[in-house]
């Protein structure tokens, strides 16, 4: 309670913020179960009269949208996690979007020429003042440079930092409160959601971030000229600004441009599947929103790849766990899709009989040729979230990219199948990881493990058996819910003490403060006693 006292008193104004919009569109529930009631000062507004007839995800939606950037992102996150939430929730959450209107030039305009050192239309040969594009976190603009390049110039929108630094703040701590409250919501990994969020976030608010994105991405295409990634110019960014090459493109769901092109939609469809299978696959680093507006049709049957705030990364372990399910998945392989799904949630316990069916069902569900990737990932995590499993982060996100990256494809061509046209990327990375050399490497690997693990054993024995005559071996025990009975402890105990301090001011204090006859210590007192009394409510009110 004191933690929560200290967090509402350091950022109380946007707490009041937050509670009143929470409130207004009807989203009390929230509300409630953080105890948000319970702060002083906090407003009380009433539902607003023309959200009360909407459903609950309605409402949190709208909300959602006018909590502001922090918000949004974290909606966006929920609404491609359907292993956390029920397909009523996502969907709802799906229509979360980020364009707002543009903050006017006259706002932008000095910030930008402080990072430029020195007016727009001076630095650039060029300078379009209106917006082309307009997000939670940034707003675009056309330039071209004196050398001739037409670019683009990323522009963060003012005074952002501070709300977001509180935003994060505050979720964190509601975080913390429902990890440690509802031991039932722990599988959903809260701290681990809201880590993930502030990364990327704090990634997005640093543009020099994304710049290093694109070159890191570029470079992993560097052979290859039907891939195209922007070209950055460094002399002009900043953490506010960055401006890189413009890329004429067509987004691939405007058919008749692309048709006005000339473009092989089915081969564009699989060359952004290769790419982005070797991004993930290969080098495990991937474009983590590659929708139509980020992935751009070019002349010549080319792919163009923009805004690289967020990219996935992938492990090498967990590279080859995809893979094991993409094969058991082929191949209908129930009890490898059930071995690969428990392996990464280990930390849950499942009803294993449950889960055979469930994994069972799934691979019978999805027998058909071709397949749909987008339904198939859906489709697996929702038999995550009816199992009480949660899919670990990385993972997610990449899942999120996959069906991001097959509906755009679906719009290249309607009946891809992006298993069939991941086959040779997929066929290549097994036979590069499985081979004789790859486990070869695995096992010199692995015993040089074993070596400095067993190095270190007879200094690890002897040390133990030292600490055996001395008696001096310790055993730690760890009791699961002690903290809780630890907290009890401690509100008891202030409870207590607040009493205790109240009532010997009432007894022994009050009365001297009385005979002196000074108004102002009566005066002080009678507060003392006031705000002694409802603190005492105030903690009983939250045992």
């Amino acid at each position: 309670m004191l933690k929560t006292a200290f967090v509402a008193a350091r950022d109380r104004q946007r707490l009041s913020e937050i509670a009143s919009i929470l409130i207004g569109f009807g989203v009390t529930r929230v509300v409630d179960r953080l105890g948000l009631r319970a702060l002083p000062l906090l407003p009380r507004r009433q539902p607003r009269l023309d959200v009360t007839r909407l459903s609950e995800p309605e409402r949190l939606r709208r909300a959602i949208e006018a909590l502001g950037p922090t918000f949004i992102k974290f909606g966006q996150v929920l609404a491609s996690r359907p292993d956390l939430l029920s397909p009523a929730w996502t969907e709802e959450l799906q229509k979360l979007h980020s364009q707002v209107v543009p903050v006017p030039w006259e706002q932008i305009q000095p910030h930008l020429e402080q990072d430029l050192g020195g007016p727009a239309t001076e630095v650039f040969a060029s300078f379009d003042i209106e917006p082309i594009a307009s997000a939670s976190i940034a707003q675009v603009y056309r330039a071209r440079l004196h050398s001739g390049e037409d670019v683009i110039v990323k522009v963060l929108r003012p005074n952002l930092r501070k709300i977001i630094e509180a935003d994060l703040r505050l979720m964190a701590h509601g975080a913390r409160i429902v990890e440690n409250e509802w031991p039932d919501m722990a599988r959903y990994q809260p701290r681990e959601q809201m880590r993930h969020l502030a990364d990327g976030l704090n990634g997005e608010l640093d543009l020099l971030n994304e710049a290093r994105n694109c070159e890191l991405l570029a470079q992993i295409f560097e052979d290859r000229d039907d891939i195209v990634f922007p070209k950055i110019h460094w002399d002009y960014c900043s953490e506010r600004v960055l401006v890189q090459d413009f890329i004429h493109g067509i987004p691939p769901n405007d058919e008749a441009a692309l048709q006005a092109a000339g473009i092989d939609k089915k081969l564009l469809a699989q060359k952004g599947t290769d790419a982005f299978l070797q991004m993930a696959l290969i080098e495990g680093v991937f474009h983590a929103d590659p929708h139509p507006g980020n992935m751009l049709a070019l002349p010549g049957n080319r792919i163009g790849f923009i805004d690289f705030g967020i990219i996935g990364r992938l492990s090498q372990r967990r590279r080859s766990q995809l893979l094991i399910l993409i094969g058991a998945m082929l191949k209908q392989d129930a009890d490898g899709l059930m071995a690969v799904l428990l392996d990464w949630t280990g930390a849950s316990n499942p009803d294993l009989t449950k889960l055979q069916v469930s994994a069972q069902a799934f691979v019978e569900s999805h027998s058909t040729i071709p397949l749909n990737l987008g339904l198939v990932l859906t489709d697996f995590m929702n038999m995550a979230r009816e199992n009480d499993l949660a899919m670990p982060t990385d993972l997610a996100i990449l899942f999120k990219g996959l069906v991001t990256a097959d509906g755009v494809m679906r719009y290249l061509d309607p009946n891809f199948d992006l298993f069939a046209a991941a086959g040779p990327t997929v066929r290549a990375t097994m036979k590069t990881q499985f081979s004789l050399a790859g486990l070869k490497q695995k096992a010199e690997a692995l015993g040089v493990g074993l070596y400095g693990a067993a190095s270190e054993l007879p200094t690890l024995i002897h040390l133990m058996l030292v600490r055996l005559k001395q008696g001096r071996v310790t055993v730690e025990i760890e009791i699961k819910g002690l903290d809780k009975i630890t907290r009890g402890i401690e509100r008891a105990a202030a409870r207590v003490a607040v009493a205790l301090v109240v009532a010997a001011f009432a007894t022994q204090l009050a009365p001297r403060l009385i005979d002196l006859g000074t108004p102002v210590f009566v005066s002080i007192g009678l507060v003392v006693f006031i705000l002694g009394i409802g603190w005492l409510v105030l903690l009983m009110r939250n045992k």
